[in-house]
């Protein structure tokens, strides 16, 4: 089945571009278009849409505050984050508020349509700025850095080489694979750390390494 898209950015040429190269993609359904933060909330409450492409910078309304109110639906698709610059802090504003990662605007229609399959089956899409932080702060034989052990003290040894690998944004299948486990023993880790970070999702946990490192 398709994923259904909507994509929100308020320049023309770049908004209709991308929806019609995402349309031209068989595993994607593009079901609409919204120039402004309210009229991607009002899509997306509208029902239909499994993933919102959300730019950042939209008139009357933020794509943080566009972002948060659509989490905030009863049965929210996913945020998907299009934006210029990696390493803003309005990009990880936007995560905090529920988006689900991010894509830069200089991505093929395949690699944003990667994206897109990632957050809609439930993963999490990180860009070479955060994941560069994320490793960094967890490096050292897939321990915390020694900075960061305050907040993941509790995690065990195997459970700092699974944060590892998910703050690099790798699925469960792929974690699996790389620490020769189950899909199932991993699923399990990942719900441990999520308790004992005390967050909601894996973009949250990976948002809690990141501001672990910049508190050093």
């Amino acid at each position: 089945m398709s994923v259904r898209v909507l994509v929100v950015d308020d320049h023309p040429v770049f908004r209709d571009g991308l929806a019609a190269s995402l349309a031209a993609l068989p595993e994607i359904d593009v079901v609409g278009v919204a120039s402004d933060g309210p009229a991607a909330v009002e899509a997306a409450a509208a029902g239909g849409v499994d993933v919102v492409l959300m730019d950042l910078n939209l008139p009357s309304m933020s794509g943080v505050e566009a972002t948060a109110l659509t989490c905030a639906l009863p049965d929210p698709p996913a945020v998907l984050v299009v934006t210029m610059v990696d390493d803003d802090d309005t990009v990880l504003a936007a995560m905090r508020a529920g988006a689900r990662g991010y894509v830069l605007k200089g991505s093929t229609g395949e690699e944003i349509a990667a994206a897109v399959t990632t957050v809609a089956s439930g993963g999490a899409v990180f860009g070479p700025g955060v994941a560069t932080q994320l490793l960094a702060a967890t490096a050292g034989g897939g321990r915390a850095h020694s900075g960061a052990r305050s907040a993941f003290a509790g995690l065990t040894e195997r459970e700092s080489d699974v944060l590892r690998l998910l703050g690099e944004g790798r699925s469960n299948q792929q974690i699996a694979s790389a620490l020769g486990l189950t899909v199932k023993t991993v699923q399990n880790y990942v719900s441990r750390i999520l308790d004992k970070l005390q967050v909601r999702d894996r973009t949250q946990a990976a948002l809690r390494v990141r501001d672990e490192r910049g508190a050093r």
